[in-house]
């Protein structure tokens, strides 16, 4: 396998790429942050389980909304004041949020936020897309996807700690201020990006949503969208108590699990992204969807077992998802022509959150819980992901037969 020398960065790239992953980590860090607030939360607004249920689910069902709203108009507008103008209202929905006093205001504080949080990262991406060529990709969405990581390393236990501190609306409102530095960072450093504007554009929005949904590449590639999403939502849910109810690990050490896979994550994401950029990205996407499909069966059929042994298996199932989703994100970048580029990213961040809520409601619908707490039926859950992991590869391999040389297209 001939190892490609990739170009490096320019001062000016480095900048965007840390500006392009500060926000990623600071949306993520919102979405992810509320699971552990959960038990502080629920009894200060005295509200249950499902209606806790349903303001983390709001978030996600609104994002989804929002992706297909702003899809017909995501490509009229330069994409830097799209980006703080979606920012902006994030940032005034997380203070929401860090204000709320009852379940009422907390659960529209969380459809508000997720209504501009849910196309930042769409932008993000067709930002990511118009400043980089496509052989320096893999390694742009491989710093990006790191932000996933360090919300688990840095965010949540942060999160935490200022909930034990003081109370669960003080990491909101720290959110807010870290954010807010953030963005005015980027309001000042990037520069305009509009080179898309210059080319031919529809005159009606809906038109343009019109010919994105409809162009066959483009749903080829929003099925592997959902079928990759769908992998990752099944498992998630019910992660933390099948570790301690039937591998037999201790509430207390599960930080520790997070902690070490987030920092695993964290350094093998920048490598993964240059090794798809070096040796091409559907063959990397290969390697990680034989490693996640291995590791999965072995997680969901692991018993009893020791603490060093779950980090193991946890950190290297990491790794195998990371080494799908890196190269699938840089090769679904070279899909869309520029002028759809921001249309197409925000309708395959729809699917996203879409099929991560359909998913979750799947797998509840599988897994049950046995009299002693153990969960039944979690070795189905990972057969079905190792299904949609072997489908979304065919299509892959399909939809990358069809793209312009994409892994070896010509430096920008």
């Amino acid at each position: 396998m001939q190892k490609t020398p990739a170009p490096p960065f320019s001062g000016y790239q480095k900048q965007v790429v840390a500006m392009l992953a500060f926000l990623q980590f600071a949306v993520i860090l919102d979405f992810m942050i509320m699971s552990p607030l959960g038990a502080v939360i629920m009894p200060d607004l005295k509200i249950a389980p499902a209606q806790f249920g349903l303001v983390v689910s709001a978030y996600a069902f609104s994002a989804g909304l929002s992706g297909l709203l702003t899809a017909g108009f995501a490509d009229r507008y330069d994409r830097k004041k799209l980006l703080l103008f979606f920012y902006t209202g994030f940032i005034v929905g997380t203070v929401w949020c860090g204000l709320a006093q009852s379940f009422e205001s907390l659960l529209a504080a969380r459809v508000f936020t997720g209504l501009f949080g849910g196309v930042i990262g769409s932008v993000v991406l067709a930002i990511s897309t118009d400043l980089f060529p496509p052989q320096m990709r893999g390694r742009v969405m491989g710093l990006i996807q790191t932000a996933f990581a360090a919300s688990q390393v840095l965010g949540i236990p942060a999160g935490i700690y200022l909930s034990n501190q003081w109370n669960w609306h003080v990491p909101f409102m720290a959110m807010a201020a870290f954010g807010l530095a953030g963005g005015l960072l980027v309001a000042w450093k990037l520069q305009p990006v509009n080179a898309h504007l210059a080319q031919p554009q529809e005159h009606s929005p809906f038109m343009h949503l019109f010919h994105t949904v409809t162009e066959k590449r483009y749903l080829l590639a929003f099925c592997v969208t959902a079928l990759l999403t769908t992998g990752g939502f099944m498992l998630m849910p019910f992660s933390s108590a099948y570790i301690v109810n039937n591998m037999g690990i201790d509430l207390h050490h599960l930080p520790t699990v997070y902690l070490v896979t987030g920092l695993c994550t964290i350094f093998i994401g920048p490598m993964i992204g240059r090794a798809a950029d070096a040796f091409g990205k559907f063959r990397v996407f290969l390697f990680g969807t034989a490693l996640s499909i291995a590791m999965v069966l072995i997680y969901t059929h692991l018993g009893h077992v020791p603490l060093w042994m779950l980090v193991v298996v946890n950190s290297v199932m990491f790794v195998g998802i990371f080494s799908r989703m890196i190269p699938f994100q840089a090769i679904s970048s070279t899909v869309p022509s520029m002028t759809q580029r921001g249309s197409y990213n925000a309708i395959s961040a729809s699917i996203q959150q879409l099929a991560g809520g359909v998913a979750s409601v799947v797998s509840g619908h599988i897994v049950t819980q046995a009299a002693d707490g153990r969960l039944q039926h979690f070795d189905t859950v990972g057969y079905v992901v190792v299904a949609t992991s072997l489908v979304a590869t065919t299509l892959l391999w399909r939809l990358q037969r069809g793209l312009p040389s994409a892994a070896a297209a010509r430096p920008a």
